[in-house]
């Protein structure tokens, strides 16, 4: 099997974004196929739960204001027994005075120990009223409990739509950052395919999957008027007989005749065109350990694949080799090796040494 190196890129295109919205619960291409298929069963389901919820909720207040009503009752009783039995000792204590005197001395004395008895039966009311308030605030319970029934025997599927609102929303949200994703889905399928194939190459070769490359200073295309700040390509195939630049596209007819998309020939000419570059400067410095020939110094042979999973356009293009996922290995293998394994490892080397480096995803396909 060819050694890998890096994942498929449209695998860590899809993870990025959804990290960037906060959506981590799928590990592979097959459950964000399955999460949009699935959409209107698991929609329903929510509504489904929240239902049993609101039902369940509805049976609970029902035995709960049962309940609060019974305590406040007892509570009353029990405040009301206390309050007549401290009013009955206090009558008694009146009834036990002495009879008023003719002088005035005992006589204020009398007067004053009414008073207190007075002022003890006005406390013991007002004690029972403070009490009440303190004891009955279950009451103020029981009148929200009473309220929330209320509202869920006249308007249940509100409640309902209430209840599960969040999480429908977020379901939403979901949903419509996986459906911007759908081109970068169906280009996993299509770039886990062709890698699928390349991997059964000998361990001669080397894959670098989504090759992505920055230059400083731009590499000017002249004949293109192209200023060249950064390429990127799904897979780098390098081999004995030289590099394979491949683009895959999983298109439809549609996506293939839509003027808006951009051309994958010309993707693959612009890399093409910038490895060149770099590659050649190399040489020419002798920076590469390759062995010497006495003709000059040798070529690495760039070729240029895009690789069509399904509908494919029925032209053909200079410079770019237009293939199918059946044809694309009796094509690589056909040219005949050129350089040694470990000048196929320099080579290797050298792109991954100068390819940006990014966040691997944990995706599957």
């Amino acid at each position: 099997m060819c050694k890998v190196f890096n994942t498929i890129g449209c695998l860590n295109y899809i993870q990025y974004h959804l990290n960037n919205h906060n959506i981590d619960e799928f590990n592979s291409i097959n459950e964000l196929i399955n999460f949009q298929r699935d959409y209107h069963f698991t929609q329903q389901q929510i509504i489904s739960n929240h239902t049993r919820l609101i039902e369940q909720e509805k049976i609970t207040l029902e035995k709960d204001i049962v309940q609060l009503n019974d305590t406040i009752s007892t509570k009353i009783i029990e405040l009301q027994e206390r309050l007549k039995e401290r009013l009955n000792n206090l009558d008694q204590q009146t009834k036990n005075l002495p009879l008023t005197h003719s002088k005035i001395i005992p006589t204020l004395i009398d007067y004053y120990k009414n008073l207190i008895i007075c002022i003890k039966i006005l406390f013991a009311h007002l004690t029972f009223y403070s009490k009440l308030f303190i004891e009955l605030r279950p009451k103020r319970l029981l009148s929200e409990k009473q309220d929330r029934s209320k509202y869920i025997h006249l308007n249940f599927q509100d409640a309902v739509k209430q209840s599960g609102l969040s999480e429908l929303q977020e379901l939403k949200r979901k949903k419509g950052i996986i459906e911007n994703l759908n081109s970068s889905i169906y280009g996993a399928i299509g770039e886990h395919k062709v890698e699928k194939v390349l991997k059964k190459l000998s361990e001669d070769y080397i894959l670098i999957n989504d090759f992505t490359c920055s230059f400083q200073p731009p590499i000017y295309n002249r004949k293109e008027n192209d200023i060249i700040k950064s390429v990127q390509i799904d897979h780098l195939l390098i081999s004995p007989s030289g590099i394979f630049i491949i683009e895959t596209k999983n298109w439809s007819e549609h996506s293939i005749a839509n003027l808006d998309l951009r051309s994958p020939v010309q993707q693959v000419k612009r890399t093409n065109f910038a490895l060149f570059k770099l590659l050649a400067g190399e040489i020419a410095m002798s920076n590469f350990n390759f062995k010497k020939h006495h003709w000059g110094d040798r070529k690495i042979p760039i070729r240029n694949i895009v690789v069509f999973i399904n509908n494919s356009p029925i032209e053909e293009f200079q410079f770019v080799k237009i293939l199918s996922l059946t044809k694309l290995l009796p094509y690589i293998e056909y040219f005949t090796p050129s350089f040694t394994l470990n000048e196929t490892q320099i080579i290797a080397d050298y792109l991954l040494n100068i390819s940006d480096k990014r966040e691997q995803s944990s995706l599957i396909v």
